[in-house]
């Protein structure tokens, strides 16, 4: 069993690791080694991390995305500023003074450029769009030019840090918390001598085209499946109708996408064994993977759950580690029940 030591450890190695969409090498060969302890793993030609486990009844498919949202480098002006395109739903409103981190030839340190307030115009408002961005790495453009190249990656730079009671707070829990969740209820499926024939995923690209789960999930072939994602919580001016409560635990997805009868067992599932839920009600498409996995090949019996994450896409990402822990039971517990059935 992965004790709190161990389960805060993996989470800030993943969530410090690089990986954007379509460059996700470093977390994922973070997330191969933590879910080989269980599996057998490899990293597809997608750059998906691929667990399989060959066992008895229906075939489980899991799914949480690698991928974390960045920006790219495309162009250097000839002042030695670094111009940015987004990697993922990054929110300008965000950027002014942040810290990033660019992967050039070497890592290199920058800000993002920010106005100061008494040059600001009135009525002028910050920057609203990708391409006001520029980001100060502190060099001219021929310095600049031997280790920074377009199409070079940037993520936010971004410090793990352990908040009061059992929340963390960093960049990439979006979803390093669900992949985290995965591998925490392979553990107990594990510590309870449940051997379900199984496949899971850390799948690339969720956060620009889905193109990691459509393709994994396509070759997979499931039975029924389960997507991890993170979804909002609740924070100022943000009410409890439209977002999920951080430490009520995990959100049961209901959505014209999911299977409406797998949506209610994973409720049964969740009230049987005394394990906090939500509901997240949502009227069509999920914005997640399981919109892509319930429609490979000939059809997917598809659920969704959610860990609530305040801050969403920000370098301050929020969640409860109790929320990825009951996150990690109900999935347990609703492949324990269903092979029980078959």
């Amino acid at each position: 069993m992965i004790n709190e030591i161990e389960l805060i450890d993996l989470l800030e190695k993943l969530c410090i690791a690089d990986g954007t969409p379509g460059n996700e090498c470093a977390a994922a060969e973070i997330a191969k080694e933590a879910i080989g302890k269980y599996m057998d793993a490899h990293i597809d030609n997608m750059g998906n991390v691929v667990a399989t486990q060959k066992g008895n009844g229906k075939h489980f498919l899991l799914d949480a995305h690698i991928d974390r949202i960045g920006m790219v480098v495309t162009s250097i002006a000839d002042d030695g500023f670094i111009k940015v395109g987004a990697c993922g739903g990054v929110d300008a409103r965000t950027f002014d003074s942040a810290e990033v981190i660019i992967y050039g030839k070497k890592p290199v340190y920058g800000v993002i450029s920010a106005i100061p307030p008494h040059l600001t115009k009135s009525g002028e408002n910050k920057a609203s769009d990708i391409t006001d961005v520029v980001i100060d790495i502190g060099m001219d453009k021929e310095t600049a030019e031997k280790y920074i190249t377009p199409s070079d990656r940037i993520v936010f730079k971004s410090s793990f840090k352990k908040l009061l009671n059992s929340r963390v707070c960093c960049a990439a829990l979006d979803d390093r918390a669900g992949v985290l969740s995965l591998v925490l209820a392979v553990d107990m499926l594990n510590e309870k001598e449940i051997k379900p024939n199984l496949t899971v995923v850390f799948s690339v690209c969720e956060e620009t085209n889905g193109s990691g789960a459509k393709t994994s999930s396509f070759k997979a072939s499931p039975d029924e499946a389960i997507a991890v994602d993170v979804s909002f919580a609740t924070a100022p001016d943000v009410s409890d109708e439209e977002a999920g409560i951080l430490s009520a635990g995990p959100m049961i997805g209901f959505s014209s996408t999911l299977d409406y009868n797998m949506s209610r067992q994973l409720v049964s599932v969740a009230q049987k064994n005394d394990i906090k839920f939500q509901k997240e009600i949502m009227g069509s498409k999920t914005g997640t993977n399981a919109d892509g996995i319930a429609v490979s090949g000939c059809g997917v019996k598809m659920g969704l759950v959610s860990i609530p994450l305040r801050n969403m896409h920000t370098q301050v990402e929020i969640v409860d580690v109790d929320d990825i822990r009951n996150t990690a039971k109900l999935i347990c517990e609703y492949i324990t029940e269903r092979m029980e059935e078959c």
